[in-house]
């Protein structure tokens, strides 16, 4: 906890100090750098301190400390105020921005990288892909935009050189869903090496080149090596082609070779020394070698009468073409740079109505405050912008709250401030300021010269308090006549050297080489310059100068700002050594003062750290007391709010406005979101309970409608298809076939069973009605038949069901004519002897004994025994079984007739009966098993069968008791 820091780390809230003075402000600041917390907070703004050194407060580990967490829950943190701004996008839907503010060199850049890092890694829990790739681009631009944009200067190693806004857009979620970049003033005179390979005419060595020669000495092999590998790394994963990435490189190494382009001239006209850079910069560009060697010696005008003149440079306007050619080569590339990748993450098809509102997050890393040996326009229009930042924050953070205490009737004493709008209105007034006198100069026909702009500065704004120039103060000897000015900024007076700044202000590009650029066969070239579509005739419109376009811009960002939330990180460079344990006391106490940050933390004392509309407050907490769920009945919304104070306790620490609650400490607030966050599931369960309650009420009804609808239904499909069957049935009585031909109709489900029960009633009853016209005498052959179907249908082919069955084959005359008359004789005497009702089969057979020899013998069966009986010997009955002893009968599934006759003391018979003489293809097989069968099924209670299939295809009827 924040609060908890033991006091040898000073305070970790400079509003917590005894007094607020510059010296214990100091002392504080001092101390927390000294210990290693380079992080202090005013309420919510963060004051950071560059360490200069690597710090280990910036894992997983701490990033998951600060998730969700409040302001004075830890140790301050860039976290914690990146977190908050997180909470109140996407809590209460405001769009909300990060300004990052503060001198080069103070680690603006690197708190940005912070912020991003942990804004990347809180969102998209459940890793959806599309987020993933959004948060991959949004991270990795910062790499390739430090490359193109940042440079090594004499306070900072890595400063930027531009300005960097970046959106970010989050879906009703929480998760980035895309974003959009703005670039503010590139300092087109400043270079950046880059390793380039042969193809691109370079060598290895940035000394040989006249725009990186200055920072040849402080190349590190190494760093740019691996630095390079990771600017091209992070140029695929956001999705420039390859031929995107080589394009970039020819145009760096375009620049490089027309830095050392050198001019001659012979008194008549001017030359380019050395034809062959002409052929590589053409190659490189994809131009003609002879329009560019026309663009860079030429320049086309079109006279008042609209005739059009080709006009020789001289060799100065030749260097001075050449210059700014490879100046605005590099500032569209960069520009197209920036427009590519916002190409890549702006949010497209946003629709609100299907994905909920679409919140930003606005991080603002800009250039710090400039005060160098030299400053030129650059200074100028960096310390511009940063006057107006500031004034953004004296508008945001000072007056306007301490207007709307004064509008809400809040009792407030008043805190005096610097207000610097009188330094931005001498910069950007109209008619007045600075640039107007520039642009004025600039559009002046004739020789107009630095010196001469002075004049008309000195004389225009001679009698302003926060301008001043050797011609106006004669005694000051730090300036010189003719060359300087000084503007007291908020920041600290700045001497600028005039020198140049026209030139810098007027766009120098000739318009031949924007039409030598548009009609370049390259594509992202052609694309870069689409004003050089327009010919020498159409071009009638001067162009806005570079400090009118910036002042343009800025003022666009700093209305952009203005209608978001702001937190604030204010950087604080302690030392010019750039050492990690010097600070510099005077330093540090002069961006301090001007950063305005003892003013900030005297506001917060006296100030309230949150307020809300009453409507909105009741709205968030109302589910926090008894008196306001689910709705109040006070007169006024103030009054509820007032209970909610009144029930948890805090009634001390909020004061009430005339349409606003103000609460001064986090703390207070902090309890009712504890006590929000508690409730807020036991509420969502209950409307759950509600809600699924209505939801299954409401299902209930549909299914009970659904199941009237669907018996009524039914019941009429059940009719229906009564009523079908009734009218197809109506005449079966007296159809021929009763009925058999008929089909069927289709029952409803419901009556399947009952179909199939109908369906066999009818069978029988058509069945009966056959057997009716069946005469007495033929039942038995027609049971038996019946039997051997149930037994053998299915699984052997012919059993002759075809053919008439007379049974008992050994008495039939014309069967066995010669011994018919002798088995007569036995079977009487057998029926005598054994008291047999019943012949139920006979026929002759060939017996296989198990030494698989074979003799003709009878087969007698009868309702109680079994006989072997020798033909040869006047039927001699060879064995006798029991009909009773027998447990099966096994039959082929072939034609042939081998039957195995089974009993229980495993004493089988198998024989092979015989056919017919007067019928040889006679099968007897099916006859037996039918007459077997179907005597047991008169006779027996229970039978079994059972089929087992042999490898031989053997059909085995077992037939148990």
């Amino acid at each position: 906890m924040a609060e908890l820091e033991g006091l040898e780390f000073g305070k970790s809230d400079f509003v917590l100090l005894d007094e607020v003075t510059m010296e214990q402000f100091m002392e504080n600041l001092k101390l927390r750098f000294e210990k290693g917390r380079i992080y202090t907070y005013i309420g919510e703004v963060v004051v950071s301190v560059n360490p200069y050194r690597q710090m280990d407060i910036y894992g997983k580990d701490n990033i998951e400390a600060y998730r969700g967490r409040e302001l004075y829950e830890n140790p301050p943190h860039l976290y914690a105020v990146s977190d908050a701004a997180y909470k109140a996008m996407k809590r209460r839907a405001k769009d909300t921005c990060i300004v990052i503010s503060g001198e080069s060199g103070a680690g603006k850049t690197e708190a940005s990288k912070y912020i991003m890092q942990y804004i990347a890694a809180i969102t998209n829990p459940s890793q959806r892909a599309e987020v993933e790739s959004v948060k991959n681009v949004l991270l990795k631009s910062n790499c390739v935009l430090e490359a193109f944009g940042n440079a090594k200067t004499n306070r900072n190693d890595n400063s930027s050189r531009f300005g960097k806004y970046m959106d970010i857009n989050f879906n009703f979620n929480g998760d980035p869903t895309g974003g959009h970049i703005n670039n503010y003033l590139l300092e087109k005179s400043q270079w950046c090496s880059d390793e380039m390979l042969q193809s691109f005419h370079l060598q290895n060595d940035p000394a040989v080149y006249v725009y990186t020669k200055e920072g040849a000495e402080t190349v590190t092999s190494n760093n740019d090596r691996s630095s390079h590998k990771a600017v091209l790394s992070a140029l695929e994963v956001i999705g420039f082609s390859k031929e995107e990435i080589t394009s970039v490189y020819q145009i760096l190494a375009t620049i490089l070779l027309l830095g050392n382009m050198q001019f001659e001239s012979d008194g008549e006209s001017v030359n380019i020394v050395g034809q062959e850079v002409v052929n590589h910069i053409s190659e490189l560009t994809a131009t003609d070698p002879e329009s560019v060697n026309k663009s860079l010696l030429y320049r086309t005008v079109a006279t008042g009468g609209g005739e059009v003149i080709e006009k020789g440079h001289t060799e100065q306007d030749a260097c001075f073409g050449r210059d700014a050619f490879a100046k605005a080569l590099y500032e569209r590339l960069f520009g197209w740079i920036v427009s590519r990748i916002n190409s890549i993450i702006e949010v497209k098809d946003y629709d609100p109505v299907l994905h909920g509102k679409n919140t930003v997050i606005g991080v603002l890393d800009i250039y710090g405050f400039e005060i160098f040996d030299n400053n030129s326009f650059e200074q100028f229009c960096i310390n511009y912008c940063n006057e107006k930042l500031q004034q953004l924050f004296i508008e945001l953070i000072l007056r306007q709250e301490q207007d709307e205490y004064q509008r809400e009737g809040i009792t407030w004493q008043h805190i005096e401030y610097f207000n610097n709008q009188i330094i931005v209105d001498l910069v950007e007034q109209a008619h007045k300021g600075i640039i107007s006198i520039l642009d004025e100069a600039c559009l002046t026909v004739g020789k107009v010269t630095d010196t001469v702009c002075l004049d008309s500065m000195d004389t225009k704004l001679a009698q302003h308090p926060h301008y001043t120039s050797r011609k106006l103060s004669p005694t000051d000897k730090s300036m010189d006549f003719q060359k300087h000015f000084r503007i007291r900024h908020y920041a600290g007076d700045v001497t600028y050297s005039v020198e140049g700044f026209l030139d810098k202000n007027k766009d120098l590009l000739f318009q031949d080489f924007k039409r030598l650029m548009y009609n370049s066969a390259n594509p992202v070239l052609k694309e870069m310059w689409p004003d050089g579509h327009l010919s020498i005739t159409e071009v009638t419109k001067r162009p806005l100068t570079a400090a009118t376009l910036f002042k343009n811009s800025i003022v666009a960002l700093v209305d952009k700002l203005a209608c978001k939330e702001p937190y604030y990180v204010r950087c604080i460079k302690p030392n010019e050594m750039k050492s990690p344990v010097l600070f510099d006391d005077a330093r540090c106490q002069h961006q301090v003062a001007y950063l305005g940050l003892l003013e900030n933390v005297r506001v917060r004392r006296a100030g309230f750290a949150y307020r809300q509309l009453y409507a909105r407050f009741l709205q968030r907490y109302k589910m926090t007391c008894e008196y306001t769920w689910p709705n109040h009945l006070m007169a006024s919304d103030r009054e509820a709010v007032e209970a909610i104070v009144i029930q948890h306790g805090f009634q001390d620490d909020v004061a009430y406005g005339q349409t606003k609650l103000f609460v001064r400490t986090p703390r207070s607030l902090f309890t009712l979101e504890q006590e929000r966050n508690h409730l807020i599931p036991i509420l969502v369960t209950f409307l759950q309970k509600v809600w699924r309650g209505t939801l299954a009420r409401a299902r209930c009804r549909r299914m009970r409608a659904i199941y009237a609808i669907m018996g009524c239904y039914k019941r009429y499909k059940v009719k229906a298809h009564f009523w079908e069957v009734e009218r197809r049935f109506a005449n079966v009585r007296t159809m021929a076939d009763y009925g058999k031909s008929l089909e069927w109709p289709t029952p409803p489900a419901a009556l399947s069973q009952f179909h199939s029960i109908t369906v066999m009633l009818h069978r029988r009853w058509w069945a009966r009605q056959i057997v009716k016209n069946i005469p007495p005498s033929d039942m038995l052959e027609v049971r038996a038949k019946v039997a051997a179907m149930t037994a053998l249908s299915g699984e052997r082919k012919d059993w002759g069901v075809s053919r008439a069955w007379e049974r008992d084959y050994l008495a039939n005359a014309r069967d066995c004519p010669q011994t018919s008359a002798s088995f007569i004789r036995i079977s009487k005497e057998l029926k005598n002897k054994d008291e047999y009702s019943q012949v139920l089969f006979s026929s002759f057979c060939r017996k296989v004994n198990r030494f698989n020899k074979s003799t003709d013998r009878g087969l007698l069966i009868t309702d109680k025994y079994i006989y072997k009986l020798e033909p040869k010997k006047q039927y001699k009955v060879l064995k006798k079984l029991p009909l009773d002893s027998f447990t099966g009968v096994s039959v082929t599934t072939g034609v042939d007739q081998m039957v195995a006759l089974h009993t229980s003391s495993q004493d089988d018979v198998l024989l092979c009966l015989q056919r017919g003489e007067l019928c040889p293809n006679q099968d007897r097989v099916g006859e037996l098993v039918g007459a077997i069968v179907d005597h047991f099924t008169r006779s027996v209670t229970e039978i079994f069968f059972f089929f087992v299939f042999y490898p031989a295809l053997i059909y085995t009827y077992v037939v148990s008791l």
